[in-house]
């Protein structure tokens, strides 16, 4: 290992020379920017993950003055895995000057793909509000490439983290145009259920029974089958409960689905909201009795 950092800086101190002597322009740039990848490569195996990563950033230079801009995108891609192993947030801005380069050179699935990488670093960090903002983003990119399956689960992303953060219409919005677009698709016909569901219990977390029992309708339209299914019925029965303002009759009705399906714990999550909420609502009705 200490064999390879010797060899890894001996390539980037003759780098740093070949940048700072005389030469031609463009030869210059091509031998620095040979010998600084060979360097980063030295610095991978001994594991000396800052060095690694600054060295790939030296790459990229050299390459963006060389006009290489796919070549400058990947070191930082390469930057940012090495960063990766040491600090998120030096990863993340590799990335994002990926992105940047990927999006000018218009390779607008690879900006996406690197897009969705910084939003699950986002992930990784708990930092949620930051992830939503990148899946959002990545999942636009996937649909102006008609890539339709990875669009969808950066939406479903989106989804999942706005109802979190208590942003249900916008939840709803998406999970119905899943729910939509799978309808027209044999393989995906299957988790139209799911999609519905979820919009289903967004709804639900809105609080506004109106809304709710148009929403049923809605989704009965939109798939017929649906009000034949268990996820129908929970959510109607869930409606039921939260309409009568009844707790134990809430309570029952969600462990009886956990029970055959259990559910993940985003749905527990948002189902808890519920509960809350309707407990709160017996509570004031106890109070003014």
């Amino acid at each position: 290992m200490g064999d390879q950092l010797a060899r890894a800086e001996d390539f980037e101190n003759k780098a740093e020379k070949k940048l700072s002597g005389w030469g031609m322009f463009g030869s210059k740039f091509e031998d620095a920017a040979e010998l600084f990848d060979k360097s980063a490569n030295s610095y991978k195996l001994a594991k000396s993950w800052d060095k690694a990563g600054s060295t790939y950033i030296k790459l990229a230079n050299c390459n963006l003055k060389l006009e290489s801009k796919h070549e400058a995108a990947q070191a930082y891609v390469d930057a940012s895995h090495c960063y990766k192993k040491i600090s998120i947030n030096e990863a993340i801005t590799c990335l994002d000057n990926a992105v940047n380069i990927f999006c000018e050179i218009g390779r607008i699935s690879m900006a996406a793909r690197y897009l969705k990488e910084i939003a699950e670093l986002c992930e990784s960090e708990q930092n949620i509000e930051k992830a939503l903002v990148y899946y959002e983003k990545s999942a636009d990119f996937y649909e102006s490439e008609e890539v339709t399956t990875s669009a969808n689960q950066c939406k479903q992303k989106v989804a999942q983290y706005s109802a979190q953060l208590e942003q249900y219409q916008k939840s709803i919005e998406i999970y119905e145009e899943i729910a939509r677009q799978s309808l027209s698709n044999n393989l995906l016909k299957y988790g139209v259920k799911g999609h519905l569901l979820n919009a289903g219990i967004c709804q639900l977390c809105k609080g506004d029974i109106v809304a709710i029992t148009n929403a049923l309708e809605k989704y009965q339209d939109l798939d017929p089958t649906f009000s034949g299914t268990r996820e129908y019925r929970l959510l109607a029965d869930v409606a039921a409960a939260v309409d009568e303002e009844d707790v134990g009759k809430f309570t029952e009705a969600v462990k009886e689905f956990d029970s055959m399906t259990p559910l993940d714990s985003w749905k527990t999550t948002l189902f808890l909201r519920v509960k809350e909420k309707l407990k709160a609502k017996e509570l004031e009705e106890d109070d003014l009795t």
